[in-house]
């Protein structure tokens, strides 16, 4: 898992860009900078303990000084190993840690290659209503302006998929086809509390997956959380690393 772990850094990370953020190279990280709303992010870093605190700090006042808010995204192989403790000392607050999986589409399990007939992939901007209803029942109440920028803007960059039982939104999730990248990418994974255990999570990550098979990309990664984790495990997923979002708001 090595050389895989070498390519995702390359191509999710280090050279990892999309059409709401400008990619901003330094010597020791690469910074995205919010094209369409006010959240930025260093997406990698290769630091020392000898430049680590006047690397972060310096990104807060870069950050700040164009009234954003920064996401570090820090890995557990990333340098120094106390990168994470040196964040929070910084006043970031720390997410949850998630487990990045990857899974090879050229050979997924049976369960990923079945039909879906009960899994719509969204066109329309109009359409994300049926994604805010879900999120919103799940207690999330962005506007999702992001999604509608990218459905608008790059259509063959984010595929968007729900999925129903009879008439009712029962899940969504997305997926991101990066440029040049052996890697696409799952988000915003979810089912309704009471919709769940019928299959439509996996439904979800089926019509997606097929989707990046059917297009030519390697490989699928996920940032999966506990709950998700099992699922996509139990679907041919395996670990790659794990990475923990940590938060600085100014």
């Amino acid at each position: 898992m090595s050389d895989l772990l070498t390519l995702y850094d390359q191509y999710e990370r280090f050279s990892a860009t999309s059409p709401d953020v400008r990619r901003e190279e330094l010597p020791h990280l690469i910074r995205h900078v919010d094209l369409i709303g006010h959240s930025g992010t260093v997406i990698f870093s290769r630091l020392t303990s000898e430049c680590a605190d006047a690397a972060i700090a310096e990104e807060c006042r870069y950050f700040q000084s164009l009234g954003q808010e920064l996401e570090w995204k820090a890995y557990a192989h990333d340098q120094p190993p106390d990168l994470v403790e040196r964040l929070a000392a910084h006043g970031f607050a720390l997410d949850e840690t998630e487990a990045i999986l990857v899974l090879d589409v050229q050979n997924p399990p049976a369960a990923l290659l079945a039909p879906t007939p009960n899994v719509k992939r969204l066109h329309q901007v109009d359409e994300l209503r049926d994604v805010s209803a879900i999120k919103h029942k799940l207690g999330d109440n962005r506007p999702f302006e992001r999604l509608a920028y990218e459905l608008e803007r790059a259509p063959d960059y984010l595929s968007v998929y729900v999925v129903y039982a009879g008439d009712l939104a029962a899940g969504c999730g997305w997926i991101r086809f990066p440029k040049a990248s052996p890697f696409a990418s799952l988000w915003g994974g979810a089912t309704l509390p009471a919709l769940r255990n019928r299959g439509f999570y996996t439904a979800l990550l089926a019509a997606r997956v097929q989707e990046a098979r059917v297009r030519g990309w390697r490989y699928v990664t996920i940032d999966a959380s506990h709950m998700s984790r099992p699922i996509v495990e139990k679907r041919g997923f395996r670990l790659l690393t794990y990475a923990t979002a940590c938060n600085w708001h100014g």
